[in-house]
């Protein structure tokens, strides 16, 4: 049973919260680092470092969402989700990040943001949802499954060893 004030919340980040924002970050970072296939996610898709300027333009980016997954008033996740346009101008949104503190996980802070991300989706006019979910991450791809995000693509990679 939960406490009374820590069930899961969430709200949008400000300005004020970019520290918090980046010691999220640095978690979720460390976290993909040492999955199957993070090394490469991380040299091609992720923020890059310093995350700090990053992170302060898309909390200006109207384009963008930046939300925060909170037991109580304290940040224990967060999210990204930015519009993008298909070749025919069709809306969709793609989710940049989400990630939630493994002490935090389970007790449904993960699904408070995805239903956030899910309605600013929609509140945006978009055709549909997505995000990236490294090889081998069951437990990532379950969650999105659950809310219907099935894979559209596989994309795969060698390591090629210089000289």
């Amino acid at each position: 049973m939960r406490e009374p004030g820590h069930s899961p919340r969430t709200r949008p980040a400000g300005k004020e919260d970019l520290p918090e924002l980046v010691r999220l970050h640095e978690l979720a970072r460390r976290h993909v680092e040492g999955a199957r296939g993070g090394a490469v996610l991380l040299g091609t898709d992720a923020r890059p470092l310093p995350v700090d300027p990053s992170l302060h333009d898309d909390l200006a980016d109207p384009s963008r969402t930046v939300v925060l997954g909170c037991l109580g008033e304290v940040p224990v996740g967060f999210a990204v989700a930015v519009v993008e346009h298909l070749h025919d101008g069709t809306p969709i949104a793609r989710i940049a990040e989400l990630f939630v503190e493994e002490a935090a996980r389970g007790v449904g802070v993960g699904s408070a943001l995805m239903d956030w991300l899910q309605q600013w989706a929609v509140e945006q006019g978009c055709a549909g949802i997505g995000a990236t979910v490294l090889p081998g991450d069951r437990a990532s791809k379950n969650f999105f499954e659950g809310y219907g995000l099935v894979a559209r693509a596989i994309l795969v990679h060698r390591d090629l060893e210089a000289g």
